[in-house]
């Protein structure tokens, strides 16, 4: 919880003009399914700042290993020098992700929402879960994996972990029915869910869109009668389920989109009604890193482990 409190300081700081955030560096490299970004951000208030390098090679798993790390190197705000090299191994993206995720719901979802769908096997599947039951009364959750077995385990590991019923589904749909929350958490490159799968008061977040090929969800959804946030417009208009819809023509291009730090600092409302669909669009932001950098080297150095965090 305390993860979600600092990305929710985070995203609110987007909301401060003098917020420095340039663009996200994204290196593709197709020939291995692979792909590398680079965020960064510098929110006045904040002593320090970090540049994040994060790897995503989505056929690593055949190999046995991971499809995702990284680090973090912290640098002085006031001076430039380093004073971290946070060598998590992708540990504090994931974290920082779910908790955006899970700022998403806090400030999107109905307030009785009970009921999750993820859509996803990999650890932001798991963590996204976890960071709605620490914002939501999540009693029941289904999992859709592309491999039914993967939902399976992962299904019974959260079932265990997080002492609610989460139980795999076959079908991208039935992941939907019934759910209040909805999280999709993949690289997909097509739309898993469609428009009229959505059901009135539903929450959509969709987190794998941080690259102009990846697309989860079909884009009328962006469009309205839907209530569509996302974490930054600059971003997501390039990267995000925004851009689909710009390029399907759904959506002006041009229209003034609400970020979800605007709803953080009460500029605009969230939810308005139990009757509405939310859609959160989060690509991913440089603010989130910093805040989750200098808050893990906080916490390093209270520990006594000093400038090095390794996972």
């Amino acid at each position: 919880m305390e993860a979600i409190d600092c990305i929710e300081k985070a995203l609110g700081a987007l909301a401060q003009k003098d917020v420095v955030m340039p663009p996200i560096l994204h290196l593709a490299i197709e020939r291995y399914n692979g792909e590398v970004d680079v965020k960064t951000a510098y929110v006045p208030g904040i002593d320090s700042f970090a540049i994040k390098i994060s790897p995503g090679f989505f056929d690593n798993p055949k190999l046995g290993i991971p499809s995702l790390n990284g680090l973090m190197v912290l640098f002085s705000a006031k001076t430039g020098l380093v004073e971290a090299l946070l060598l998590d191994n992708g540990y504090l993206t994931d974290v920082r992700t779910a908790a955006a995720g899970g700022v998403a719901a806090k400030w999107l979802a109905r307030e009785d929402a009970s009921s999750a769908g993820i859509l996803g096997c990999g650890t932001q599947a798991r963590l996204q879960l976890e960071a709605l039951t620490l914002v939501r009364p999540i009693k029941t959750a289904k999992v859709w994996a592309r491999r039914y077995e993967q939902a399976q385990e992962v299904a019974e590991e959260l079932s265990g972990k997080l002492r609610i019923d989460v139980h795999s589904v076959k079908e991208k749909r039935q992941a939907l029915e019934g759910s209040d929350i909805v999280v999709t958490t993949t690289p997909s490159r097509e739309p898993l869910i469609e428009p009229d799968w959505l059901a009135p008061g539903q929450h959509i977040t969709a987190m794998g869109s941080d690259a102009d090929y990846k697309n989860e969800l079909a884009p009328a959804i962006v469009a309205p009668p839907h209530r569509y946030i996302c974490d930054r417009v600059s971003q997501c208009a390039v990267y995000g389920e925004l851009h689909h819809a710009i390029e399907a023509n759904v959506v002006d291009a041009n229209a003034d989109w609400p970020e979800i730090a605007q709803v953080i600092t009460g500029a605009i409302p969230g939810r308005q009604t139990d009757e509405e669909i939310t859609v959160a669009d989060l690509t991913g932001t440089g603010v989130q890193d910093t805040g989750i950098a200098t808050f893990a080297h906080a916490r390093c150095v209270a520990a006594g482990v000093g400038n090095l965090f390794e996972s």
